[in-house]
């Protein structure tokens, strides 16, 4: 493992404080596993990414880049295109 020195404000070393103690580990292994958790997001999230478009019954396949200006086409049918 690396040392890393980093600048927080004290409000938060105090919280992140009280959740390590709270998990019964130590404030390192509290700070490598938000840190863990931050990175597994890997970057920006996708709009295929979104809970409400990933299910099934709602819609199949990936979404398309139209979806927000043309929702009700893709809920309703064509037919309710202006």
């Amino acid at each position: 493992m690396h040392r890393t020195t980093v600048m927080i404000p004290p409000e938060l070393k105090r919280r992140a404080s009280e959740q390590a103690k709270l998990q019964d580990v130590s404030l390192g292994e509290f700070m490598r596993r938000a840190l863990e958790a931050a990175v597994k997001q890997n970057g920006k999230p996708r709009a295929g990414d979104d809970p409400l478009l990933r299910d099934a019954a709602v819609f199949r396949g990936r979404t398309p880049r139209d979806l927000s200006t043309h929702h009700d086409a893709y809920l309703y049918g064509k037919r309710r295109l202006r």
